[in-house]
């Protein structure tokens, strides 16, 4: 009688297949991930600046991003009549942050007038709420913010002048920060 001595398979090729493969897989994933890495480049803002998103309070965000969509309607009516409306106006029609309502008020209360055909001037009494805002209306227009306790009327809404008497330039950024805010 013969007899044959039949070995099992060989499980340690099979786990060396499986680990090969494995390793294959995380070299491949660890590459693309490498690959698509975005970096994390701090935009910065000139000391003259203020960005909209993390340097101003939840009523200042609020009244900046009133006063960038009530601009669109204030160069409507100002092509309609070749002049800047009166705050009265803009209030009337309800166009915040120059109406007066509960929104207005928790944000600050805010005193609004107009400087010549070059501006728009919202004094706060609240300045621990909300700073004052200067929305300049031109070529392109923009939104200043004094958030000192005494503000007085500018009587040159020039960059330099602003500068010189306490205002900063509220700019808003777009960059990945807008979703992702990496705050350390």
């Amino acid at each position: 009688m013969n007899t044959h001595v039949v070995r099992p398979a060989g499980a340690g090729h099979e786990t060396l297949y499986v680990l090969l493969l494995c390793l294959l897989i995380l070299s491949v994933a660890g590459s693309v991930v490498a690959w698509r890495h975005e970096s994390l480049s701090e935009t910065t803002v000139a000391a003259h600046q203020l960005d909209a998103r993390r340097d101003l309070n939840a009523a200042e965000q609020g009244i900046y991003a009133d006063l960038r969509v009530t601009l669109d309607e204030i160069q409507l009516l100002r092509e309609d009549s070749n002049a800047l409306a009166e705050p009265s106006e803009l209030a009337a029609e309800g166009f915040a942050p120059f109406a007066t309502d509960a929104s207005s008020i928790s944000r600050g209360g805010h005193v609004w007038q107009l400087l010549g055909d070059q501006a728009y001037l919202g004094v706060s009494p609240h300045p621990e709420v909300a700073g004052s805002f200067l929305l300049r209306i031109g070529a392109e227009p923009d939104v200043w913010l004094n958030r000192n306790s005494s503000v007085s009327v500018p009587a040159d809404v020039s960059d330099a002048a602003l500068r010189g008497s306490g205002w900063q330039q509220v700019i808003a950024q777009f960059d990945a920060g807008v979703t992702r805010q990496h705050r350390h």
